[in-house]
């Protein structure tokens, strides 16, 4: 037994591989599927392969005995998905990991079909596939992404219909594998690009028609969560009508062929000018029955007695004028007579009740220099000077003495 590693006691490396390569061998015999990336038939007895796992982009190095690669009726080749059987291996004196394979099978089209409707499940199960998550296309895109296989008929396809139906349009294409095992790594990577760029408003993937193992890159679960994880409209056209992959159900638009995908992304510059020259007519139209509406108003209008003779309106009216100016005179006149009627009752009464109208009747107002009014003799000291105001004037008086009260 190792005694337990401490800062105090570590193990040696030899000691850590040794243990790890102990921990694998306990794991015993294990079935894995994946992907022939690479394959190598050099040595005498030993095959020598590499198995991809395409979600993960993980692989591991896998060799097995020539008798089980060549197994007749095993097609083995790079790109093709197998089923190995092998024992774990860690080789301590390298430091490596690998396979060691007794039994290698071809997947078959039933196990494929089924691995795909269990990653779909998946898929759906997170919401990728939701109709509420798809984009609405660009009426008239002014660059299109495009990403489909170099010289194929689908890029030609979309070129040749796109052009034709908007000449205005602008391609900006990623040529990438489109089989393979390397086909869904290389598609990300266009995708990623093309998405990055601001000038492209929509993505088109584009591939002609194949088999169920040629198209399987586009049922990669890496390459369906890219195109969910994209910001820019992308419609699939892979394959046939008939043929449907993962990538078709996570598109913000589905296409049956390369053909429909360019009817898709661009408008047919013909029936927009039709249409314009329709919404024309119709604007052309509405505006004639508008103003045709408008005359006949102002028609209607100008025939009536108020504006066809407005004079009318005045006739008769120079009398009822004149009168009513009369009257108003009246009334002033007759108010102005009785104002000053009224003046001169109010001057009377002011006449009778003002002290000079007294003072004309022969009596006189004592004062002191102060201006007090003198009402009694006691009021007085004798050599005060006093005022006496008569209805002439003022006079000024010294007081010599005073009489006694008759």
């Amino acid at each position: 037994m190792t005694a337990p590693s401490s800062p105090d006691q570590p193990w040696p490396v030899r000691t850590v591989a040794r243990k790890v390569a102990e921990w694998i061998g306990r794991l015993g015999e294990v079935w894995v599927e994946g992907q022939v990336a690479q394959l190598s038939r050099r040595g005498a007895a030993t095959v020598f392969l590499t198995l991809r796992d395409t979600a993960a982009d993980l692989s591991v190095p896998v060799t097995c005995p020539r008798d089980v690669a060549d197994r007749p009726g095993l097609a083995l080749t790079e790109g093709a998905r197998v089923l190995v059987r092998a024992r774990p291996d860690y080789y301590v004196a390298r430091g490596s990991f690998s396979l060691r394979a007794t039994e290698i099978r071809a997947v078959g089209l039933g196990e494929l079909l089924a691995r795909i409707e269990r990653i779909r499940s998946l898929l759906a199960a997170e919401g990728l596939f939701d109709a509420a998550r798809k984009k609405p296309l660009p009426f008239a895109p002014g660059v299109v992404g495009l990403i489909t296989g170099k010289d194929s008929a689908a890029e030609r396809d979309v070129l040749v219909t796109a052009r034709r139906r908007w000449p205005a349009v602008r391609f900006a294409v990623q040529h990438c594998l489109v089989q393979g095992p390397s086909a869904a790594e290389d598609v990300i990577g266009a995708l990623q690009r093309l998405d990055r760029d601001p000038e492209v408003e929509v993505v088109v993937l584009a591939r002609g028609g194949g088999s169920v193992e040629d198209l399987l890159p586009f049922s990669d679960e890496g390459l369906v969560r890219a195109i969910a994880a994209c910001r820019t409209p992308v419609v699939t056209a892979v394959g046939h009508e008939t043929d449907t992959t993962l990538v078709d159900h996570v598109a913000d638009v589905r296409a049956a062929t390369p053909t429909d995908a360019a009817h898709r992304v661009v408008p047919e510059i013909g029936e927009q000018r039709r249409l314009v020259e329709g919404l024309r007519a119709r604007a052309r139209a509405l505006l004639a029955g508008r103003l045709d509406q408008q005359e006949r108003w102002l028609d209607s209008v100008r025939s009536r007695p108020v504006l066809a003779e407005p004079a009318r309106l005045l006739a008769g009216r120079d009398d009822d004028v004149a009168a009513l100016r009369r009257r108003g005179t009246r009334t002033l006149v007759h108010r102005v007579d009785l104002a000053a009627r009224d003046l001169e009752h109010a001057r009377a009464r002011i006449a009778a009740l003002s002290p000079q109208a007294t003072l004309e009747r022969g009596y006189a107002l004592v004062q002191t220099t102060d201006g007090a009014l003198v009402r009694d003799p006691v009021e007085v000291a004798v050599g005060e000077e006093l005022a006496v105001r008569v209805a002439g004037g003022r006079i000024a008086v010294r007081v010599t003495g005073q009489d006694e009260q008759p």
